[in-house]
């Protein structure tokens, strides 16, 4: 499993295929925390408060299968440690690359964001002969500040349909109205192969004490086709040990979802 798991979760044994880890990148104070909040609670601190380094661990139960999504809120600073920001990209399966339609130096920064990603992806693939595409959106946030835009629709649109790095999907979202951001991440589960209920108006939001009905069959298989997340309470972030354990199994299902493919061609 991923990282220290919670005596609650302990014990759902989900499959890698249904764990994931959602990184969010970008300059600070673009609304990256906001954006992650609006996710997991469909609320927003408008107090701004530096992120370090947050993470945040969500469980759901779809269709009488269990999920994990782990997600990595990333620090804006401009000179984070390179091996830091590596070891993010690396263990990251979806991405979230944000910026401030109202500063170009925030847009900017994503396209070196969006560089980097397929760079550090291209070695791995290399090495694990794995070619699937990056899931990947870039957001423009602050959508509700239009007089004070510095960043053209059609430049953003642009970087995301460029051929140097993956191709991805552009949104303009306002973290703060909640304007089209759960259209943005149905759009990223949808790159990634991932159930659309997993979006944040989507399913039903329960409380951490169910995290023990996500072992009883009568939950994961109930007799009503509702969709339920659970936000785990105390998540930590996964110690670098656990996290290169992580790229490892990635890569080996990767490979052997590869070889199944093959043989059934």
């Amino acid at each position: 499993m991923i990282g220290k798991m919670t005596a609650s979760e302990n014990g759902l044994n989900i499959p890698a295929k249904n764990r994931r880890r959602m990184v969010i990148l970008g300059s600070s104070e673009v609304g990256k925390t906001a954006i992650v909040s609006r996710f997991l609670s469909a609320r927003v601190d408008e107090q701004y408060t530096p992120t370090v380094e947050d993470f945040h661990r969500k469980l759901y139960s779809i269709r009488g299968s269990v999920y994990q999504l782990d997600i990595l809120d990333t620090s804006g600073n401009k000179h984070p440690f390179p091996a830091t920001r590596r070891l993010s990209i690396l263990t990251g399966d979806v991405f979230i690359l944000v910026f401030s339609l109202d500063n170009r130096d925030s847009f900017q920064e994503v396209q070196r964001l969006k560089r980097q990603i397929s760079e550090t992806k291209s070695r791995l693939r290399n090495k694990t002969k794995e070619s699937a595409e990056v899931p990947l959106v870039i957001c423009g946030n602050k959508c509700d500040r239009e007089f004070q835009r510095q960043v053209r629709r059609e430049e953003a649109e642009q970087l995301a349909g460029a051929d140097e790095g993956p191709r991805c999907a552009y949104f303009e979202v306002s973290a703060k109205k909640n304007t089209d951001v759960d259209r943005m991440f149905r759009a990223l589960f949808a790159m990634a192969k991932l159930p659309d209920e997993m979006s944040p108006g989507r399913h039903c939001k329960v409380s951490p004490q169910s995290c023990e009905l996500l072992r009883r069959k009568s939950f994961r298989a109930g007799r009503c086709k509702d969709a339920y997340g659970i936000v785990t309470p105390f998540a930590r972030r996964p110690s670098v040990h656990s996290d290169l354990m992580y790229i490892r199994e990635k890569a080996v299902a990767g490979a052997q979802a590869k070889e199944k493919a093959c043989v059934i061609c």
